[in-house]
């Protein structure tokens, strides 16, 4: 038992420092951000208002160096399997409830549609999988998450941007109360970094405001702004499920070009033939909407040879740029085809 309470001595004598060398630090960068956020415009009433009120969260900066990429260290891991994250992703209660939003919205988010040309079912399915439809937004204080995760210095330059933009948000009249969302900054049902809500948050209902935390009209029009500023193009699907034979050369399909964003993910898609092409090679449509002959798509096989794959138009990627992971894209789709099946 002495042995047990001298390491616990010890250990809080090590870390003890260590947590105030951090806070120390962490002022002396909150000085710093002042500088720059009232040379961006920022007023000091803002500024004065919510620098004192910030002290660094370990937990955030221990959530970022977790994520994939987070530890330059860290061996690859293998792809895991996708039909397991559909299952929990595209399950029976987000398609339930996703058709019931997409029912008592309807009038909205067809006005929506076309204004934008974005799909209503794809705001939707946005909206169900980053938040279930605003049941879940986040808890974590967003300037002191995004204080503390520029301070940490992995992306801080990201971070820094993210955290002065916050402020400009403060500028603007919205609560600071209001401003609270994932550990690394996302806020709102659509779950917008700040610099994207200052970009592209849109007024749905009319009221003047693009309330993004209150308002289902303000969530699902930025949603669909989103889209139609990452070149979503009307009329066409994002996918269709196709069969593919077991005989495909799949050397000869291969990808030849190094994405500049996120190429682990597009390296996964094979290179682009017209949907003609893929017929003459023995790919065969299952489901969806009917593509025409002349359409460029891109084959992705998730879950490997002989499961279910997937023939991609221009329109995956720009789900892609809301959140480049190919299991969330494809589910995405997934939901949005269940959500307007038989609503």
């Amino acid at each position: 038992m002495r042995k047990y309470f001298a390491a616990a001595a010890l250990a809080f004598s090590l870390s003890a420092p260590a947590a105030a060398q951090d806070e120390t630090g962490f002022q002396a960068f909150l000085a710093q951000i002042r500088t720059q956020a009232l040379a961006q415009g920022v007023s000091a009433r803002t500024l004065d208002s919510v620098l004192p009120t910030l002290t660094y969260n370990p937990r955030v900066v221990e959530l970022d160096r977790s994520q994939p990429g987070g530890n330059p260290a860290a061996p690859p891991s293998a792809i895991p399997a996708f039909a397991p994250y559909r299952i929990k992703h595209v399950d029976n209660a987000r398609i339930s409830r996703g058709r019931a939003k997409y029912q008592a919205l309807r009038p909205l988010l067809t006005r929506v549609e076309a204004e934008t040309g974005v799909p209503e079912s794809i705001m939707v399915a946005i909206w169900g999988h980053e938040t279930n439809y605003g049941g879940y937004t986040g808890n974590f204080d967003l300037p002191r998450s995004l204080a503390s995760l520029a301070y940490d210095g992995r992306r801080r330059a990201l971070f820094t941007q993210e955290l002065i933009d916050t402020f400009k948000l403060i500028d603007r009249g919205i609560p600071r109360d209001k401003l609270k969302g994932s550990w690394a900054g996302a806020t709102g049902d659509p779950q917008f970094l700040p610099s994207v809500y200052l970009r592209l948050a849109r007024d749905g209902d009319g009221d003047g405001k693009a309330d993004i935390w209150s308002s289902e009209a303000d969530a699902l029009a930025s949603i669909a702004n989103y889209f139609v500023n990452a070149g979503w193009r009307p009329g066409r699907p994002w996918g269709v499920p196709v069969s593919v034979p077991p005989y495909l050369d799949r050397g000869s399909i291969e990808g030849k070009i190094t994405s500049p964003r996120c190429h682990r993910v597009h390296d996964r898609h094979s290179r682009w033939l017209t949907v003609a092409e893929w017929r003459r090679r023995g790919v065969v449509q299952t489901g969806g909407q009917p593509l025409k002959d002349s359409e460029l798509v891109t084959l992705l096989e998730p879950d490997g040879p002989g499961e279910t794959a997937y023939l991609l138009t221009g329109n995956y990627r720009v789900i892609l740029d809301y959140n480049c992971s190919n299991f969330y894209a494809l589910s995405v789709g997934l939901l949005a085809d269940a959500v307007a099946q038989n609503s």
